[in-house]
């Protein structure tokens, strides 16, 4: 089996350029500041359409992670295991991603990371790297 890897539509198109640029897009409300993460035509927050994107500094903190023992289909096997965290970014909103040599080192909550990127079957997939 072989991994699922993100399929671009027109919305998410901006944010997965982004990735393979190795650059971290999120969306910014012109109407009322809201920032955001997942594409999507419309503010969250207030439901305006006016969204820009805008590039991340790439800097965060581990809000909450798991450590994945068992693979939850074949095709991440290999990998375990491994940890998936949720980054609260400096800009205000969150990302769930993998962390690089997670099950490795000694993660702790409000640990600070930087997202980086890693090439999966030709995809570029954000990774957050934990800081000293």
């Amino acid at each position: 089996m072989t991994r699922p890897l993100p399929k671009p539509t027109p919305e998410t198109r901006p944010f997965w350029d982004g990735c393979a640029q190795g650059e971290l897009r999120y969306q910014q409300c012109a109407d009322c500041g809201a920032v955001q993460l997942i594409p999507r035509a419309l503010c969250e927050r207030c439901h305006g359409s006016s969204l820009a994107w805008k590039v991340s500094a790439r800097q965060g903190r581990l809000l909450s992670y798991t450590v994945v023992h068992r693979a939850p289909v074949p095709a991440f096997k290999a990998d375990v295991p491994y940890v998936i965290a949720i980054v609260h970014m400096d800009e205000g909103f969150r990302l769930m991603t993998q962390v690089k040599d997670g099950a490795r080192q000694a993660l702790r909550v409000d640990q600070p990371v930087r997202i980086a990127f890693a090439a999966v079957g030709g995809a570029a997939l954000p990774q957050a790297e934990v800081l000293p």
